[in-house]
């Protein structure tokens, strides 16, 4: 048995469902190919880059509706829908991106693309390094958050859209809305950022420490060459992933969910090599079992990497003087039971924008999930979107 907190992908969509996106298809584009390749801030050139993306809804005359959701750490371009009529897997913000949802897909044309660095279509490590027969692998150059924003805005200009409506993102994501309304404040109208900061916690880079550690260790990481070998470093992966999502939860939603419950049996077995003796040790190692299945070790490093090295008042002087040039309208959005990205962090840039004179609502929101509440709390978030954006795009 196997207790699992519920998320969008547990539960095939409905084909029927008037509020789904129904099967979406995703898309691919190179761009920086030479003579011209991205510059990536730790001073190398990287290209010909190619980017994965999805789009829904429709673009409109005026090309003024378009929204990029950026996404998290593990998450990837499909945000919503599936791929085909038969699959069970939604996208990860599937409750939130469609017709009449908070993200509604008649109004606004939606965009999500995986990031630099990642694994689910867009160029990284796994990707084979052009003029060898090999991928990249840690010869992959260092990627930073700026790095990534930058690809996605020059997705954003091939699509043949100047402004944005408005860069939506959770955590990682979250940064990226930051670092797009701080780098391209010409860009975006809105800029709506949920559970997430202007830079990592000590806690929280501690956490990804532990996770890359876990990761090297491993016999089989190879020094990161383990594309051509039999076993790839599995168990440091999902050791990693169960560290990490650790941070995710609340000590009030693992209460509720697992308690000191056992798994298999009312009783103490007394054997120290039974690995899933309580629940919230299965589920733990459930969530390390699948994420190996869909991601790539050497993403893992440099994506934790680009989320501690983000730290938004260093590289622009302070925070406020990071929002100085932007005329973007802010929604921020805080979770009582987040600790990986608490209330204080979403209260550090309210002022910061309050300071560069910033239109800029704020809300602090009651969840017992933690820092998964921004994908698993969606109604709240309608509530917020719907007013937000509407009045935004009648403003024009």
């Amino acid at each position: 048995m196997t207790n699992a907190v519920t998320s969008a992908e547990d539960s095939a969509p409905d084909v029927n469902d008037e509020r789904s996106v129904g099967c979406v298809e995703t898309q691919t584009v190179e761009l920086f190919a030479p003579p011209h390749p991205l510059k990536v801030e730790e001073g190398n050139d990287l290209g010909p880059i190619q980017v994965a993306y999805e789009t829904y809804g429709n673009l409109s005359p005026k090309r003024d509706n378009a929204i990029f959701v950026c996404h998290a750490l593990t998450g990837d371009a499909h945000v919503a829908g599936q791929h085909a009529p038969d699959s069970k897997k939604r996208g990860w913000w599937d409750d939130l991106v469609g017709p009449g949802k908070g993200l509604d897909t008649n109004k606004y044309f939606v965009i999500c693309a995986n990031v630099l660095g990642g694994c689910q279509g867009t160029t990284g490590p796994s990707c084979q390094k052009p003029g060898a027969d090999q991928p990249y692998a840690l010869e992959f150059p260092f990627v930073t958050i700026g790095d990534i924003v930058e690809v996605h805005a020059a997705l954003v200009r091939h699509l043949g859209i100047e402004r944005l409506l408005a860069a939506i993102g959770g955590s990682l994501g979250g940064m990226q809305a930051l670092e797009w309304a701080a780098r391209f404040p010409e860009m975006l109208r809105t800029a709506i950022v949920l559970a997430s900061g202007p830079r990592l916690s000590a806690q929280g880079i501690a956490f990804n420490a532990v996770g890359r550690r876990a990761i090297v260790t491993d016999p089989n990481f190879h020094e990161g060459n383990f594309y051509n070998q039999e076993k790839g470093p599995r168990f440091g992966l999902a050791l990693a992933r169960m560290v990490a999502h650790i941070t995710y939860l609340s000590e009030a939603s693992i209460e509720q969910k697992f308690g000191r419950r056992l798994q298999h049996s009312d009783q103490f077995a007394y054997d120290l090599m039974r690995e899933t003796e309580f629940q919230i040790e299965s589920y733990l190692h459930h969530q390390g079992k699948r994420f190996v299945e869909r991601f790539d070790a050497n993403s893992y490093l440099y994506l934790t990497r680009a989320m501690d090295y983000f730290d938004l008042a260093q590289a622009y002087g302070t925070l406020a003087d990071a929002f100085s040039k932007t005329d973007a309208r802010f929604l921020v959005a805080s979770y009582t039971t987040d600790w990986l990205f608490p209330i204080s962090q979403s209260r550090e840039i309210v002022s910061a924008l309050v300071q560069a004179r910033r239109r800029v609502s704020s809300v602090e929101l009651e969840s017992p999930y933690g820092h998964d509440s921004f994908l698993l709390e969606v109604d709240q978030l309608e509530e917020m979107l719907h007013p937000f954006l509407a009045e935004a795009y009648e403003m024009g």
